[in-house]
């Protein structure tokens, strides 16, 4: 694939590239950070600020480079807030093009020292669905470092929705808990995303596809405790959300998980299916959640994207390949 470049599209954003690989059917995306002062609130952190509105400024790599691959040609899921499903379905990725995905994204940078290396395996697929995530995860310190970027952490993160059809899904999880608290020693995340507290409306969002919370629930409870950084609930949120603060102390444990909401994307799917988009300028959207959980003692993490951010689609649910020709 090394060589391989005639029908990749490069679509310059406001903070990063994205890159839409039609010729293998791969879409991955590189992007610079804010800063956390500027776009979180994280009282446990000592980030007490709250966030109404984020300016567009000049993002710098040398302190956070956040790379997002995708583990998936499309995705078989039918989250109906994402864009992804509208590509149809065509395949697991390779070790060679997870891979290809960052050697494409380090060498079209200038950048050759940064403090701090994200790799986010969440720009098209469900990365449960397949293992050579987990094979990748192990080999990725010496890809990165084989690219010529020398980082003093490179941190990989696995975001899932928790498909119930698949069989080998806390086999894939309890695997990636141990890569992250031995072979990372405690600098990888896991993201569970569960969106809200009530079965119903995770069954809408997530088309009947992911586990109910009474089965997350009981894989939490079987999780390792955390090195590092506690694994994540994660709750994009719209106006309709139900996020009963009480249930989630009763289904998962504070000492394995912190909380994080971040407003759900103004994609063309949540548009279509009626999802009330808000938040980037706003902080009562998020105090409304937020405040609950802190008064039942959760850790919990607000971020907030620019709107700008979201204007050139670089956010999760978004796939530019949706709309391209095959």
């Amino acid at each position: 694939m090394e060589n391989d470049y005639r029908r990749m599209k490069t679509v310059l954003t406001h903070t990063g590239k994205i890159y839409v690989d039609t010729e293998h059917r791969l879409e991955f995306l590189t992007v610079g950070d804010y800063g956390k002062e500027n776009n979180i609130k994280a009282d446990f952190l000592g980030l007490t600020k709250e966030i109404n509105g984020v300016a567009n400024t000049e993002v710098d790599l040398s302190k956070k480079w956040v790379a997002t691959i995708s583990t998936q040609k499309g995705c078989p899921m039918e989250c109906k807030f994402c864009d992804v499903p509208k590509f149809g379905f065509h395949g697991n990725v390779s070790i060679e093009e997870m891979e290809w995905q960052i050697r494409n994204i380090i060498k079209n940078e200038t950048v050759r020292n940064t403090d701090r290396f994200n790799v986010h395996f969440a720009r098209m697929g469900e990365p449960t669905w397949n293992d050579n995530v987990l094979a990748f995860g192990i080999v990725l310190k010496e890809v990165v470092k084989s690219c010529g970027l020398i980082a003093k952490t490179v941190h990989p993160v696995v975001s899932t929705m928790l498909p119930r059809a698949n069989r080998k899904l806390e086999n894939f999880i309890q695997t990636w808990c141990g890569i992250k608290n031995d072979f990372y020693g405690g600098e990888a995340g896991l993201q569970f995303s569960i969106n809200s507290t009530n079965d119903e409306q995770r069954r809408e969002l997530f088309d009947n596809k992911s586990h109910s919370l009474a089965t997350i629930s009981e894989m939490a409870s079987r999780l390792p405790m955390p090195k590092g950084r506690k694994y994540t609930l994660n709750f994009p949120v719209t106006a309709q959300t139900i996020l009963d603060a009480k249930e989630l102390s009763r289904l998962f444990d504070k000492e394995k998980f912190i909380v994080k909401i971040t407003p759900i994307h103004e994609t063309a799917s949540a548009v279509e299916n009626g999802f009330e988009v808000t938040g980037y300028s706003d902080y009562n959207v998020y105090r409304q959640f937020e405040q609950p959980l802190l008064e039942e003692g959760w850790d919990v993490i607000v971020f907030v994207p620019s709107k700008e951010e979201d204007a050139d689609r670089i956010t999760c649910g978004n796939a530019l390949i949706s709309e391209e020709k095959i």
